[in-house]
């Protein structure tokens, strides 16, 4: 009988220090270095911003979080690897419409499934774009850039960095009975590069891409894609009072961790998060890139994550795009 009372006994240890040692490792997150993926090249509006929080996170939370770049396939890349990495809260995606609104609408063979396999930690903002073009361009309105593309069919190009690029552009076409070639990119700087050099003709440009090209007298912006004019640009028309009436898009960012993300983390970077989004530098850099702060936390995110997923789908084929 005392052996069975010292052995119970020792279980009972072992599963209190167990215990114990879960509880202080959950307190203890983050414990090293987290990874932040993002979906974009660096110098885009999302890299940008995924730069921005990983400073502000490390320095709320004592670790380094540092971004990492995976361009490429509309997103998909970075997107699906972080579906596939251990959900211990080390590697995290902060990503955009692109991956989760866009994708499953753009690609006929999308490698994750935007619900299922992320866990939602917060939404962190918008992001605005303008139609941009060159102020050697003979087109300097929408109007006239339409007009031009109905006479010279086909003359023209668009440069595509992001999900809503495309879907912006298709819309436009599908609208005003246009042929404008498409042409797609990894990124959106790299649209920018080509625009300048007059290797295509319009781009639709995030604020953070477009307005320091704005500001150097490289380009001009045409059209606001937000439903009101924006108070970076308040002389600048939206779309909808020039050639698409009723139509507006606004691009999304947020964090998001692989499926069954600790609940502690979740917790712990949700916190963080708008502990950041509400300090002064970070509002102010933000604000100088064009993205509007919006934080919203897991359970609001994860309702907005799959209420977008809807109306994005809808979108694409409002704009007649077809899977690819």
């Amino acid at each position: 009988m005392k052996t069975r009372h010292r052995v119970a006994a020792g279980a009972l240890l072992i599963a209190a220090a167990l215990g114990l040692a879960r509880s202080a490792s959950a307190d203890s997150y983050p414990a090293r270095s987290v990874t932040i993926l993002t979906p974009f090249a660096a110098g885009s509006v999302t890299d940008a911003a995924a730069r921005v929080l990983a400073q502000a996170l490390t320095e709320q939370l004592g670790q380094p979080f540092i971004v990492e770049n995976r361009p490429g396939a509309g997103g998909l890349l970075s997107a699906a690897a972080v579906a596939r990495a251990p959900n211990d809260g080390y590697t995290l995606l902060l990503t955009t419409n692109s991956t989760h609104s866009a994708a499953n609408g753009l690609f006929k063979n999308v490698p994750y499934d935007p619900i299922k396999d992320f866990t939602p930690v917060a939404r962190i903002g918008s992001f605005a774009s303008f139609v941009a073009v060159t102020p050697d361009k003979p087109y300097q309105s929408m109007q006239a850039i339409v007009a031009y593309a109905k006479a010279n069919p086909g003359k023209l190009s668009y440069g595509v960095g992001n999900s809503t690029s495309q879907i912006v552009g298709e819309a436009l076409k599908k609208r005003t009975g246009t042929d404008i070639v498409r042409v797609p990119y990894r990124s959106n700087p790299a649209v920018m590069t080509d625009l300048i050099a007059n290797q295509i003709q319009i781009m639709i440009a995030d604020f953070n891409t477009g307005i320091p090209q704005l500001k150097a007298g490289k380009v001009n912006a045409l059209a606001v894609l937000t439903r009101d004019r924006h108070p970076l640009l308040p002389d600048v028309p939206t779309l909808s009072e020039t050639v698409m009436p009723g139509y507006h898009i606004l691009a999304w960012a947020g964090v998001f961790g692989p499926a069954n993300l600790p609940p502690e983390a979740v917790k712990v970077l949700a916190g963080a998060i708008e502990k950041a989004l509400n300090t002064p530098t970070v509002r102010q850099r933000f604000a100088s890139s064009g993205t509007d702060i919006y934080w919203s936390g897991p359970k609001e995110f994860d309702a907005f994550v799959k209420s977008e997923l809807v109306s994005w789908t809808a979108m694409i084929k409002e704009a007649g795009i077809e899977p690819e």
